[in-house]
């Protein structure tokens, strides 16, 4: 099977690359970027070499990209706004597109327009994309050859959470998120910010009070509950390269036992070889997720406040981006889910 990376060049696009040149059933044959073309894709990323089969980076049309018949899949690792256009014309073309932008990630155009600033490039496909968080969500190209995968922050929420709040084993209201990212979570360019010297031995919070994951937390908790769920989230960069650790405080309700928090996990997540399930009183940590597809978490009732504190590990740019993508991809081919993985 003949896959395409569109939009190579930032970490996201480069881990996507060094996981599908890996993987054993694709054929990664054509990787884009505008700021690269014409450079060796084993120059640029040396972690592929005698892996990339002289592959260059390329910079071809948006209406040369649909010509190319033999290629099956598309993965859009582009801004948000710019993947839409790319996502019309090839799924006009008959194409399969996995996007890991924001693009199709919401079901409102009002959302996206309150949290993107502009209106939505493409409403008539929000209809049809899929949510591609696969854990919580039934993933087939018989319903769309459209997925929207999620962002690395909603997945270290959702996973833990839309489970108990489905069953209604803790309350839906006064929900308080505290999430820390990688450098890496904050993308490739060059910017002061995000100079070694400014990060190094450095935390701060970002993006408050509307960082634009809360958009899609909210929409899919909402889902999952069966009312409007309104929580705080916030957002941390943290001095490390990688990884996102994420701890969530919610009150419990008349329902709510560690016991059955554990249930409902073991019973949501049966068949889910991503989904790592630690006992209470145990922490997930970053090191130990990074590198691979996994989502670490783990749940501990405070008596004293009455409410349960939820935590999180995964890797933002594996299970929070291009692994995720993958992992769907492989649903929807009738792959092993784990394929190409760890």
């Amino acid at each position: 099977m003949k896959a395409c990376v569109i939009g190579a060049s930032g970490y996201t696009g480069r881990e996507l690359v060094k996981l599908l040149l890996a993987h054993p059933r694709i054929e990664l044959s054509v990787i884009t970027s505008r700021s690269l073309a014409g450079e060796s894709v084993e120059k640029i990323i040396p972690q592929v070499v005698g892996l990339s089969k002289d592959l260059t980076f390329s910079n071809p049309s948006i209406e040369e990209l649909c010509q190319q018949e033999d290629l099956d899949i598309f993965f859009l690792a582009l801004p948000h706004g710019t993947a839409a256009s790319y996502a019309i014309s090839l799924l006009q073309a008959g194409k399969k597109v996995i996007d890991l932008s924001a693009d199709f990630r919401l079901n409102s155009t009002e959302t996206y327009k309150e949290f993107y600033g502009d209106d939505h490039p493409a409403k008539e496909l929000l209809k049809v994309a899929q949510y591609g968080l696969p854990e919580l969500h039934s993933l087939s190209w018989e319903k769309s050859n459209l997925i929207a995968s999620p962002g690395c922050y909603p997945t270290s929420v959702l996973v833990p959470l839309a489970p108990l709040l489905s069953s209604d084993l803790v309350s839906c209201k006064d929900i308080v998120v505290n999430s820390m990212s990688g450098i890496s979570g904050a993308g490739r360019n060059a910017s002061e910010k995000l100079l070694y010297c400014e990060r190094n031995e450095n935390a701060s919070a970002y993006g408050l009070p509307k960082h634009r994951h809360l958009s899609e937390i909210e929409e899919q908790l909402s889902h999952f509950a069966g009312q409007q769920v309104i929580l705080s989230f916030h957002p941390h960069l943290a001095p490390m390269n990688r990884g996102i650790c994420t701890t969530i405080s919610v009150p419990a309700n008349d329902q709510t036992e560690i016991s059955k928090i554990y249930e409902a996990w073991y019973q949501a997540y049966a068949n889910s070889p991503f989904v790592n399930v630690l006992p209470t009183g145990s922490f997930p940590q970053v090191a130990h997720v990074v590198g691979t597809n996994r989502v670490d978490i783990s749940a501990h009732f405070d008596t004293r406040t009455q409410r349960v504190v939820i935590c999180s590990a995964e890797d933002n740019l594996i299970k929070g981006a291009g692994g995720q993508a993958i992992q769907s991809m492989n649903i929807c081919e009738g792959f092993e889910e784990t394929t190409g993985l760890l």
